[in-house]
C-alpha cells in the first residue's frame, strides 16, 4: 500500500512543499508507493506581500492571483475542500463529507487576521492584509487629501515589516502627490521601539525623523470608537485620526483551533529544527501555522520547505532526517515607492539592513514575478 503524505494548507507553504516533494518522490510515486494529497478550501492563490502596492495603487489585485489547480504539479492529488478536524491521535483528517487517512501529515495552515480581538476595529478601520482590504484601502487613499492617518498594531502578525513599509511609503506617496504637509503619518508599535528587532528599529527610526513621521511606542489599544474616531489605549489615552490603518492580531487557522492543538491563539507546538510538531513524529509543522519565534512570512516558509522536503524525502527513501532549520528569513523592507532594504537573519544571526536602494527595490519588484516559480517548487 502507498504510504500517504497529506499535506493541508493550499498557501505558500503548503503548494511548495507539496510541488518540492513531487519532484524529488518522483520514482515513488511512478511506482505506486507514495501519494501526496494537498488539501486547501479555495480555488484561487493569493501572493499576499502583493497587497502592500495594490493599497498604494502600484498594482493590480489580479496580478497577485493565479488558479490554484495551475501551480500544483500532476503528480499531486489537488482537493479544494475545506478540513473540519485533524483527528492525530487516528491519523486521519476530517472534511466535510468524508475522512482521510495519512503515514505523514504536513500542517500549512498559516494564520489569519482576527480583526475582532479589539473593540471596534472592525467598524472603524482600514487594512492591506486583505485582498478585500487593500482594494478599498487604495480607495480611500486616493481620496485622502488632508487629515490624520493613524498605523496602529497588535502581535503577533505576519509580515512583521510591513506597518513599517507602508508608513515610509505613504510618505512618499503623498509627497508625490503634494499633498504631504497636509497630511499627518501617525505611526504605532505596542513595545518600547517602532520594531521588535532593534537592528529594523536603528534602521527605520532616521527615515521616520528625516521625513517628520511622528511614531509613539509603548502604544497598547483598548478599544476603537468609530463614531468618535478615537482609539483609546490601556493607558487611558484617546487617539484621534481621520484614516486608521489596523494591523490586528493574527491567529492560527480556525481548524487548528476547533481540533483544539495549538496554542492560546492557535498556533501548533514546533521543535524549532526538525519542524515536527512536539510530541508527534508524523506531523510537520510549516509557515505561519507554528509557534516559532521567527517572522511569520513567505521567505520563512520557502526556507522551511527546503528543510522538510529534505527530511520527508530521506525518511520516504530509508535515510536518517538529519537536515536542520536553523531559522533562516529573508525580506525586503521597501522604505519609499522607489527604493528598498534587504534583511536575513536565522536563530543566530541578527538582521543588518542593507543601504536602502532603487535596485533592491527592483528585486522586489522581480521576485512578486518570480513567486509563482517558488509556489511550482522550482526555486
Amino acid at each position: 500500500m502507498a504510504q500517504n503524505i497529506v499535506i493541508l494548507g493550499g498557501g505558500t507553504a503548503g503548494t511548495t512543499v507539496a510541488n518540492r516533494l513531487a519532484r524529488t518522490l518522483a520514482q515513488e510515486i511512478e511506482k505506486g508507493q507514495v501519494e501526496i494529497h494537498l488539501y486547501g478550501d479555495s480555488a484561487v492563490h493569493l501572493y499576499q506581500p502583493g497587497y502592500l502596492f495594490v493599497a498604494l495603487n502600484m498594482r493590480d489585485l489580479h496580478d497577485f492571483i493565479r488558479p490554484q489547480k495551475s501551480l500544483v504539479h500532476p503528480r499531486v492529488y489537488w482537493h479544494e475542500q475545506a478540513v473540519q478536524a485533524l483527528d492525530l491521535q487516528h491519523h486521519r483528517l476530517k472534511t466535510e463529507h468524508h475522512e482521510v487517512s495519512y503515514d505523514i501529515l504536513v500542517i500549512a495552515t498559516g494564520s489569519v487576521p482576527n480583526f475582532d480581538f479589539v473593540p471596534g476595529m472592525a467598524e472603524a478601520t482600514e487594512n492591506f492584509y486583505t485582498p478585500d482590504g487593500a482594494v478599498r484601502l487604495r480607495d480611500r487613499l486616493t481620496r485622502f487629501t488632508e487629515g490624520r492617518i493613524l498605523i496602529v498594531q497588535d502581535m503577533p502578525h505576519k509580515c512583521p515589516a510591513a506597518p513599517l513599509e507602508i508608513t515610509l511609503m505613504l510618505d512618499d506617496y503623498f509627497r508625490m502627490r503634494n499633498l504631504r504637509e497636509r497630511v499627518e503619518i501617525q505611526y504605532t508599535y505596542p513595545i518600547g521601539r517602532i520594531h521588535a528587532l532593534q537592528s529594523v528599529a536603528d534602521w527605520a527610526l532616521p527615515h521616520f525623523n528625516e521625513r517628520s513621521i511622528h511614531y509613539e511606542t509603548y502604544f497598547n489599544m483598548e478599544r476603537i470608537d468609530p463614531e468618535r474616531k478615537v482609539v483609546l489605549t490601556m493607558d487611558g489615552a484617546e487617539h484621534p485620526f481621520d484614516l486608521l490603518i489596523s494591523i490586528p492580531v493574527h491567529q492560527g487557522a480556525e481548524v487548528i483551533r476547533r481540533s483544539g492543538i495549538g496554542d492560546e491563539l492557535g498556533f501548533i507546538p514546533t521543535d524549532r529544527t526538525t519542524l515536527k510538531m512536539i510530541g508527534e513524529e508524523d506531523v510537520y509543522v510549516i509557515g505561519d501555522a507554528t509557534n516559532l519565534p521567527i517572522s511569520k512570512a513567505g521567505s520563512t516558509a520557502h526556507y522551511q520547505a527546503e528543510v522538510l522536503v529534505k527530511n520527508i524525502t530521506d525518511r520516504i527513501q530509508g535515510r536518517p532526517e538529519t537536515t536542520p532549520y536553523e531559522g533562516k528569513v529573508a525580506c525586503f523592507l521597501e522604505s519609499s515607492l522607489g527604493a528598498a532594504s534587504f534583511i536575513t537573519f536565522d536563530y543566530n544571526h541578527p538582521p543588518h539592513p542593507a543601504q536602502a536602494s532603487e535596485m533592491l527595490h527592483w528585486f522586489k519588484g522581480m521576485y512578486n514575478e518570480l513567486y509563482w516559480l517558488t509556489a511550482r517548487g522550482l526555486m
